[in-house]
């Protein structure tokens, strides 16, 4: 067996007992206690304790140069999983439905391997295992940077990957510019009045007031945002009334909204507000609004982008990278990217027929994927601070 084949298998059994052992934003002690026994075993320099569990890993190459970091977000999510797997979530109502246990124990992985390498190091890689990535809007990226995590190494350039279920084994979705969206949460409370359901005449209707804040908030999309600046507004949870006989005077709305341009976001805020108010004003309701502004868009430099996508084509041939489009999905990693250039890329781990997407408790990931995970991601570090040499 391979030095490859090695790290890969424990690849898997790590990932295995994380996707057992599953625990929440803020709540990752046991996944952080894992990921330092690792490193310690690896003889890996390390600091933990960022944003509670956070941990920064050190790797010096053999050679002097700039400084790559790459990251893993170590959180899970609150969801019952519903899969058959023979390792699935031990933990009542938690789950790792969106791959973080596998970013982890890549990471670790990728660790490994440039371990072995360290002659083709020209600097040195900062391994990131940030919590609390789900905790929308907070996350735990700003934390962790508010904390010092980068006071003693200064990152020239970020690195993350993330499991894609759209796209199979063996491909990569990269792109410049952004690649996930802006993603805002918002809480709506309409306050009418109630009284008995034969006489509505006598109250104001917090039921039917919902509804036509809920319809006219997608005239935004439709008929104020540019169709090639995307825009998305879901009202996800609706709450409100007592029985069948009595009308309800009040009635709580909450869900997101998406966007992929910083100028999008302030101009579907700003309509968000205005249609909400202004609809409960006109049937003489009272609305409260709750706005969380929450993850900035994640945008990819397009330096950094062009360096992961050639050093894809040169390990795996130009089918490995075909064309993607962005995602609206919300990403922690985009704060990084506020104050650092990297890129952010999609890891193709789709298992074919009866896939289902992220954050759905029968998500199931391709463990096929996990050799190009770790080698790629670990080539990608290389190159990239090759690169950075070149700066000087």
């Amino acid at each position: 067996m391979s030095d490859v084949e090695k790290i890969v298998e424990e690849v898997i059994q790590f990932r295995r007992d994380l996707h057992r052992n599953p625990e929440l934003s803020g709540e990752e002690y046991r996944t952080s206690q894992k990921i330092q026994e690792k490193l310690d075993e690896y003889g890996i320099q390390y600091k933990a304790g960022f944003a509670k569990t956070g941990v920064l890993g050190v790797i010096k190459g053999s050679k002097p140069g700039k400084t790559v970091a790459l990251r893993a977000d170590i959180d899970a999510l609150p969801i019952m999983e519903k899969t058959d797997e023979p390792f699935k979530s031990e933990v009542d109502g938690k789950m790792h439905a969106c791959g973080h246990d596998a970013h982890t124990a890549m990471l670790l992985g990728v660790a490994r391997h440039l371990q072995n390498r360290l002659d083709e190091i020209e600097g040195t890689v900062l391994l990131i295992f940030q919590p609390a990535e789900e905790d929308s809007p907070k996350g735990g990226s700003q934390t962790m940077m508010d904390e010092g995590v980068f006071d003693e190494y200064t990152p020239d350039v970020l690195v993350a990957q993330h499991v894609w279920p759209s796209l199979p084994v063996g491909q990569f979705g990269v792109l410049p510019g952004p690649m996930m969206g802006n993603s805002d949460r918002f809480k709506i409370t309409i306050k009418g009045s109630g009284g008995h359901a034969s006489m509505p005449h006598d109250t104001i209707d917090a039921i039917v007031v919902a509804n036509q804040v809920i319809t006219a908030l997608q005239t935004i999309v439709s008929r104020n945002a540019n169709p090639f600046d995307p825009a998305v507004i879901t009202v996800g949870k609706i709450e409100g009334g007592y029985r069948y006989n009595v009308v309800a005077d009040e009635v709580t709305l909450e869900g997101t909204i998406r966007t992929q341009s910083h100028d999008m976001k302030d101009k579907v805020k700003r309509r968000f507000f205005e249609v909400v108010n202004g609809v409960s004003e006109s049937m003489n309701a009272e609305a409260e609004i709750d706005y969380f502004d929450g993850y900035p868009a994640t945008v990819n430099s397009e330096r950094w982008a062009e360096r992961v996508k050639q050093t894809v084509i040169n390990m795996h041939g130009e089918e490995a990278a075909p064309s993607v489009t962005p995602s609206l999905g919300g990403e922690d990693f985009g704060r990084f990217l506020l104050k650092y250039p990297g890129v952010y890329y999609w890891l193709g781990t789709s298992i074919g027929e009866g896939q289902k997407p992220l954050h759905d408790p029968n998500f199931k990931l391709n463990e096929d994927a996990i050799p190009y995970g770790v080698t790629t991601m670990a080539q990608v570090a290389i190159d990239t601070l090759k690169d950075l040499k070149g700066d000087d």
